[in-house]
This record gives C-alpha cells, sequence and structure tokens, in this order.
C-alpha cells in the first residue's frame, strides 16, 4: 500500500463510517480498484480508530459526564436511576452482542463474510429495511426514553454490521427508527453504542498485526487513520444537521445504486468477489 492508497482509503473510511452507507463496502471495493487487493479486516477495524476517535472529540461532554455520573452509581453517590447513569449501562449491555458475536464467528468474519456478492446483497437488502424503517417511523421517542429492551435490541442491530454491506450506522438507526425515536436520538445513540465495539476490535486487530512475522505499512496506516479522523469529524457534524430536517431515501437510492454497480462489476469479472 503507497501513500496514495492510504490517503484514499483514509477518506472514505472517513466519509462512510457514520453514513448508513457500508464503510467497509467501500473500502473492499475501492481497495481492489486503486490497489487490486481489499485492505482486508485487520487495516478496515484500525483505521476505524480515526473515525472512533472523532466521536470522542465530537461528543467529549456527553462521554465525560455519562462516564462520571455511571462511576459516582456504582459508589452509591447518586442514583442508578439518573439519565446518564443509564446510558452507561445501556451503552454497557449494547455492546455485548456485537462483541460476544464478534469474538466467536472473528475467523468467518475475516474471511467468508468479506465476499463482494454477499456485500452487494446486504447494500440492497438494507437500503430496502432502512427505506422502510423511515416510512413507518414515528420519530417521538428521545435518547431519555431509551429502555432496557430497546437497548439490547440497538445492541443486536449493530451485530448485524459486522456483515460488511450493512453499515453499523444503518442498522442501529434503522432499529431506533422501528421502535420509534427521532432521527438525530437514533443517530446519536449509534454514535456512542460504538464506541466500545469499535475501540475493542481497532485494539485487538492492532495487537494481532503487532505480533504478525510479517509487519504492516504501519505509516500507510497512521497516514489512513488520522485522515479518517479529520474527515469524520466533519461529517458527523454534517450528518446530525443534515437528518434534523431531512430523511434517508437519499442514502438509500445511493444504497441501491452502489449494489446494482457491483453486481455489474463483479458479473463482468471487473472486481473480483473476495
Amino acid at each position: 500500500m503507497d501513500l496514495f492508497d492510504a490517503i484514499a482509503l483514509g477518506l472514505v473510511q472517513g466519509l462512510t463510517e457514520f453514513l448508513p452507507v457500508s464503510s467497509s463496502a467501500h473500502l473492499s471495493v475501492v481497495g481492489q480498484l486503486i490497489g487490486g487487493d481489499d485492505p482486508g479486516a485487520a487495516f478496515t477495524a484500525i483505521s476505524q480508530l480515526g473515525t472512533e476517535a472523532a466521536v470522542l472529540v465530537f461528543f467529549w461532554r456527553d462521554i465525560t459526564r455519562i462516564i462520571g455520573r455511571w462511576a459516582q452509581a456504582l459508589v452509591g453517590r447518586i442514583p442508578q436511576s439518573d439519565p446518564d447513569v443509564r446510558m452507561g449501562w445501556l451503552v454497557i449491555i449494547g455492546s455485548i452482542p456485537i462483541g460476544v458475536l464478534g469474538f466467536v464467528f472473528q475467523d468467518f468474519i475475516e474471511t467468508d463474510l468479506r465476499s463482494l456478492w454477499l456485500t452487494a446483497t446486504m447494500l440492497l437488502v438494507f437500503a430496502l429495511v432502512i427505506y422502510a424503517a423511515d416510512r413507518v417511523a414515528r420519530t417521538e421517542r428521545e435518547l431519555r426514553e431509551l429502555t432496557w429492551t430497546h437497548g439490547i435490541i440497538y445492541g443486536l442491530a449493530q451485530a448485524m454490521a459486522l456483515i460488511p454491506g450493512v453499515s453499523r450506522s444503518g442498522g442501529t438507526i434503522a432499529a431506533g427508527l422501528f421502535m420509534g425515536y427521532t432521527r438525530e436520538a437514533a443517530a446519536r445513540y449509534s454514535f456512542l453504542l460504538a464506541i466500545p465495539a469499535v475501540l475493542g476490535s481497532g485494539f485487538f486487530q492492532l495487537a494481532k498485526v503487532a505480533e504478525d512475522p510479517v509487519p504492516p505499512d504501519w505509516a500507510a496506516i497512521w497516514v489512513a487513520t488520522g485522515i479518517a479522523f479529520v474527515v469524520a469529524l466533519a461529517v458527523i457534524a454534517w450528518f446530525l444537521r443534515y437528518i434534523s430536517t431531512h430523511n434517508f431515501t437519499p442514502f438509500v437510492l445511493y444504497r441501491i445504486g452502489l449494489a446494482l454497480v457491483l453486481f455489474a462489476l463483479l458479473g463482468t469479472g471487473v472486481l473480483q468477489p473476495r
């Protein structure tokens, strides 16, 4: 991977991680088109550390407040019913499904699930899921109304993002809309819920890659991660403003168009399934 590839993949990661279009699908496709190969699950997980750092910066006040009040509740200084304390527990509980499934099916995720045929299919299927969620959404609930049951459902929806093409934000936001949450509330919880999963996956892959006898191109990885951070920070701010007054139809149409293009490129041999 040369510097140009790293810059391109960093831009793609930053632009697509928090939009409901699947960053892993885009990295797989762009990786083949510019470098002849899928950058792989390890590169994807590590570069996501950059985009997740953007979440930490953007939501820093919320995150530190939630962690602080959650810690105070552990020692009995404030009640467990406090909204921030509940949010802390909900993020922890909602992170369990993706953590368990990601660990158990790690090898399968890094091999068979990275087929572009499956990716294209999931882009299309979840375009329809997001469209349906957007149409039936009551958009009445706010995050303070998040229940334990809904937190678990959010977590299961996030776990589906282990399949490239689903989209972490797409799956969790669709689940939130089906449960009646506003678009902005669904997106905010989606971003917060991703923090433990993405950081855990990224640092786990870092440890694995560090033990590899053939060292990766660390310079390229960190360039891509840094670019992803800067771009993602701008995308988060834009996306939250956008969905406060718009629906998800443009993203649905984009996913359908991308899926059809992928099917065509795979069918003609321009792209390889793996």
